[in-house]
Formats: C-alpha cells, structure tokens, sequence
C-alpha cells in the first residue's frame, strides 16, 4: 500500500496550466511583428524596426518557452528521474540571453542613428506603434497571472512587457517629431527601448542561476525549516539539510533525521516520517521531500561534515 508521502513528482509543472494563453499571446506577437516591420519599411522609423526585432526574439522565446512546458510534461523514467522539467529552466536561459542582445543592439543602433537621422512619416509610425502597444496590453493580460508562479511563464512576460514599454516610447517618439520636428526622438527611442530591456534581462537571468545553482527556494528560510522540523515529536537533531528547485512551482528537500529510541520511524498517523512529511507540505509547501532516518550515534559514522 502507498504511504502517501509526497515522493512523487507533480503532473504538470507550473506554466504548463498556462500553454493556451502562450499560445494565444505567440499569434498577437506574430501579428504585431508582421505589422511592425512593414510600418518600418514605409515610416523609415528605426524605432519600430527596434520594437519588431524585439517581437521576433520574443515570439522565438515564446515559442521555445512553449516547446518546453510540453516537455517538461513528460513523464520521468529511469534514466531522468525527475523527467524534462529543468527544459523550462533551459528555455528562460535562452530568453534571457535572447533579450540581453536585443537590447545592447537596440542601444548600439539607435546611438549610431542619432548622428544621422533620416526622414519619418510620423503618421505611419504612430498608428503603427498604437496598434502594437494595443496588442501587446492584451497579452500581459493573457500572462500577468501565470508570471507569477512558472519562471517560463514570467520569461514571457517580461518579454511582452519589453513590447509594451516599447510601444509606449515609439507613440512617445511619434508625437515628439510631429509636434516639434525632432526626427532624433525616433533614434532616442530605440536606444531607450534598449535600456528598458537589460534590466529585466538580468532579473530573468538573476533568477534562473539561482534555479541551475540549486540555491535555497524563495520564501524557504531553512533554519525556520530546522526548528519546524526539530519540534516535531521523537526528532532529536536535523543534519545534511538542503532545499533547492527543479523547475518553477517545484520546491524539493532532502535532510538526515536523527530520532529518539523510542520513535517510531516508519508509516502512520504517530510516526516520525509521515510527521515530517506533514509539517513540511503544511508549513512550507513543500510536497516532494526526502529523508534519511538514522539513530541516535548514527552521525559518528558518516564520512562528510553536515551543516
């Protein structure tokens, strides 16, 4: 009979509940690209050139992002005991990096345009750039819920929240040139897109090394997780305790637990193992944890120092 005590993976990772509104939020940015590319071509605006070549990356993103909730889905086996669920992970990488060089081209090309500005049909451009900031709204309604429970899904965002701040400077670009003549706004803007860009670059990035350097999950304190852990009954000292993620909304933790004689350390309502199990799901959310129930003395015997 099963013991019910969480050693089994969860069935759908967190962005995975998300794949139809990413899909939904790939066809506007492939509309919104295609749009954006011919208004270019006719304004001559290097700022929605800008904000098309930042579509583009961000539709391949979504798309990747998209491949990878499907299959992180999969379930695991012998030889990938936790499945494909890191794919996400991989996939927000790629995004990362993808949006860091987008943005450093936005900069680059925009500072050499200010030197030699061209002519712009403002009109174009502006209807154009309205019509991109009205659908990029759309799609962080879409994703604004799931961005904050799957870092793939947050990859997304973010890179439809570069659209939308990029809409907003090309509208901005737009009315300054037709109310002042300043054709510079339109190379001003694309360098502000850049701008606007790298630091949520960096913030995807920042926490996707935290996720691939197996470092302690956001929100889990672990010496809360020790005392927790220490107060529950026949537990006499927590070592070798670690915490880390494999993917998004996947917190797992493993620790060695050292009881009392008189505990009793397998299955039931009154053992020490389904106690530990229950304190964790119920305090920390926490549903995949390991333990290594060893006696009292059982520490001298081991090899390696545990914190």
């Amino acid at each position: 009979m099963g013991h019910g005590h969480g050693h089994g993976m969860p069935r759908g990772t967190a962005s995975y509940a998300h794949r139809r509104r990413m899909v939904a939020v790939l066809a506007i940015l492939v509309v919104i690209m295609a749009v954006e590319v011919v208004g270019a071509l006719i304004s001559g605006s290097l700022a929605l050139f800008a904000d098309a070549g930042h579509m583009l990356a961000d539709g391949l993103g979504v798309a990747l992002a998209l491949l990878a909730t499907t299959v992180a889905a999969r379930p695991a086996s012998t030889a990938r005991t936790f499945g494909w669920q890191r794919a996400e992970i991989l996939a927000a990488l790629t995004n990362g990096v993808v949006v860091a060089v987008i943005g450093v081209l936005a900069i680059v090309v925009g500072v050499r345009r200010l030197a030699d500005p061209g002519e712009i049909e403002t009109g174009i451009m502006l209807a154009v750039a309205v019509v991109g900031l009205a659908g990029n709204l759309g799609g962080l309604l879409l994703l604004r819920s799931g961005q904050r429970h799957s870092l793939n899904v947050r990859g997304a965002y973010l890179e439809v929240l570069g659209d939308t701040l990029g809409s907003v400077a090309v509208v901005g670009a737009a009315v300054v040139i037709m109310t002042t003549g300043w054709v510079r706004a339109d190379a001003a803007a694309s360098v502000l897109i850049g701008l606007m860009i790298l630091p949520r670059a960096w913030l995807l990035l920042r926490d996707v090394l935290d996720v691939l350097l197996e470092a302690t999950p956001k929100g889990v304190d672990l010496e809360d997780v020790r005392r927790h852990m220490l107060e529950a009954p026949g537990v006499v000292d927590v070592h070798d305790l670690h915490a880390w993620t494999i993917t998004s909304g996947v917190p797992v933790l493993s620790a060695h637990v050292v009881i009392a004689e008189s505990a009793e350390p397998g299955c039931g309502a009154d053992s020490v193992l389904d106690g530990l199990h229950r304190c964790l799901a119920g305090h920390f959310d926490i549903e995949h944890s390991t333990f290594q129930i060893e006696p009292m003395g059982h520490v001298e015997h081991e090899h390696a120092a545990h914190p």
